[in-house]
């Protein structure tokens, strides 16, 4: 029976069908706690679509999962990322930036000393900001942000990282014998990273640790794909003085070519199983444990 004080949550964005390795994630988040939230994560009007919104709630229900009743949606919430933000701002800890990946390309590529092939990687494979609009004047930015054009809100990694007193670390979860290993953390992996843009004032990632904090989210289960973002958000929850959940990151689900799930690869999703005919335990058998019998890559 899971421990009364763990709440969790499920928090996909509505741009596509869930696959099989969305179902293996919302199952660890029911499983570890009784409170399991769920949380649509719609801040992209642009890709998010209302049918996919109701896909969600209708595949969930045939795993038969049961989450806790007020559904958050994070595009009625853009008014609070923005707060956050003019928080960060007036601390001097972000900075608008308006460079485009070619412009971020020509920069890098511009620097004799170090040559774009040997230019640092974020984990997510794109080249680190190379702070082309960090350090220019109060003047010539004043004078940008009154043109219009379209800009980022990058963090200021090095002014970030200044404000901390103590190193930076995350608890993680061990499901098994639920106990919690303190774990370094490295936000400068990612370099100036993105929290925002003139057009959709928030990220996932600073959206993601203002909402958990909301809903008092207890522990955080995810694929091990974000586990580097961890770092990231343990950052701006101490910036912005939210609490720390416990992180728990569970194996990837691949397909037959040890390839990760996407919805854009595989935009049928898992529901094509259930139109198909399968029963709920079918679908869990593709699953690897503790859920199914399948191994990582027989999805």
């Amino acid at each position: 029976m899971p421990n009364e004080s763990i709440i969790t949550r499920f928090a996909p964005s509505p741009t596509g069908w869930l696959h099989l390795g969305h179902a293996y994630a919302a199952l660890w988040a029911a499983r570890l706690g009784t409170q399991f939230h769920l949380r649509i994560e719609d801040i992209d009007s642009g890709r998010c679509r209302e049918h996919f919104t109701q896909g969600i709630y209708q595949d969930l229900a045939w795993l038969e999962l049961k989450w806790r009743p007020c559904v958050l949606h994070q595009s009625t919430r853009l008014e609070i990322y923005q707060q956050a933000l003019a928080d960060l701002r007036a601390r001097n800890l972000i900075y608008p930036c308006w460079a485009t990946r070619s412009d971020i390309a020509a920069a890098i590529s511009s620097k004799k000393d170090a040559p774009s092939k040997k230019w640092l990687h974020d984990p997510d494979g794109a080249p680190l900001y190379p702070h082309i609009y960090r350090d220019i004047t109060a003047q010539k930015r004043a004078d940008l942000l009154a043109a219009g054009g379209a800009y980022a809100w990058r963090l200021d990694m090095e002014a970030a990282l200044a404000t901390l007193t103590t190193p930076l670390t995350y608890q993680k979860y061990d499901p098994e014998t639920k106990t919690c290993t303190p774990t370094l953390c490295d936000p400068r992996l990612y370099g100036d990273v993105i929290i925002a843009r003139k057009e959709i004032p928030t990220s996932y990632h600073l959206s993601v640790v203002i909402d958990d904090a909301a809903t008092g989210i207890t522990h955080i289960t995810r694929g091990q794909d974000l586990e580097s973002a961890t770092s990231v958000h343990r950052l701006l929850q101490t910036l912005l003085g939210l609490p720390a959940p416990l992180y728990f990151h569970h194996p990837l689900v691949l397909d037959g070519a040890g390839r990760k799930l996407s919805k854009l690869v595989d935009d049928e999703g898992f529901r094509h199983y259930r139109q198909a005919g399968l029963s709920l335990e079918a679908v869990l058998a593709k699953l690897p444990p503790p859920f199914g019998k399948g191994a990582f890559g027989d999805a």
